[in-house]
């Protein structure tokens, strides 16, 4: 082979050699970006994160003062027919002031077992009876109960009418954590009014000579904010009295 020709090819050899490293080199340098571009990404999205984070977690709730509720009669109202429970289920919420926070209870009420008592719940609460109410009673021995729904705070409240008989009280006398009932004087089942209470703690409550009580709904959320008044104790240390801390119902909404 001649001088010339091994130039030549050297000179070939020597350029493909230079287009591989200039390729390779290309290759280094997108992979680079790639790279960067990946890394801007994933910083966008932890900063994106932590905005959210910083608008959705508030923190605790700010404390505030627990109006202890009025004390007037409201006495005024006449029994609802109990077509207005519509047969199917409401979604209720009770907008509460309670161990020094605001927070919400949600209920589902049962209109076909209990139409009596959801027609009743459901129409005083759409004409503001239950706004600014206290609970005044709260049990927490023997029963785990918190009463609610009397705007005199006596126990003996009501919207100006009673009515009966039972409905939907259990065969075996157990309300389960989270049942919603109506309160009622001993013995008497057609004495049913405003009052009603929620079962924080699974309770055997003995049927009386009239029967149970009318499970009218239970709480789909909001049962931590019941334990949470049971947690602080009834006022004076007792198990069976007004709650140590003001519970306010301040509004209810329906659906």
């Amino acid at each position: 082979m001649s001088t010339s020709k091994q130039r030549q090819r050297a000179q070939q050899a020597r350029k493909q050699q230079a287009k591989q490293e200039q390729r390779r080199a290309a290759q280094r340098a997108r992979r680079r970006r790639l790279t960067a571009l990946i890394a801007g990404v994933a910083a966008l999205a932890l900063v994106a994160t932590f905005v959210v984070a910083a608008l959705v977690n508030t923190g605790p709730a700010e404390a505030v003062e627990c109006d202890p509720g009025t004390t007037d009669a409201r006495a005024d109202h006449e029994l609802p027919d109990p077509g207005v429970a519509e047969d199917r289920t409401w979604t209720v919420t009770l907008h509460t002031c309670a161990t020094g926070t605001e927070q919400d209870i949600t209920l589902e009420l049962d209109g076909a077992a209990a139409p009596q008592a959801v027609a009743s719940f459901v129409t005083l609460a759409g004409e503001g009876y239950f706004d600014g109410t206290g609970c005044h009673r709260l049990t927490t021995s023997g029963i785990y109960v918190l009463q609610c729904g009397d705007p005199t705070f006596t126990g003996t409240g009501g919207p100006g009418y009673e009515f009966g008989p039972i409905e939907n009280a259990p065969e075996d006398d157990v309300y389960p954590a989270g049942t919603v009932a109506m309160a009622r004087q001993g013995g008497n089942g057609e004495s049913m009014g405003s009052q009603f209470f929620l079962v924080y703690e699974d309770s055997q409550i003995p049927s009386d000579e009239a029967g149970g009580y009318t499970v009218f709904g239970e709480i789909t959320s909001g049962l931590d904010v019941v334990r949470a008044v049971a947690d602080e104790g009834v006022a004076d240390g007792a198990t069976d009295g007004e709650p140590a801390g003001p519970v306010t119902i301040e509004g209810v909404e329906t659906q």
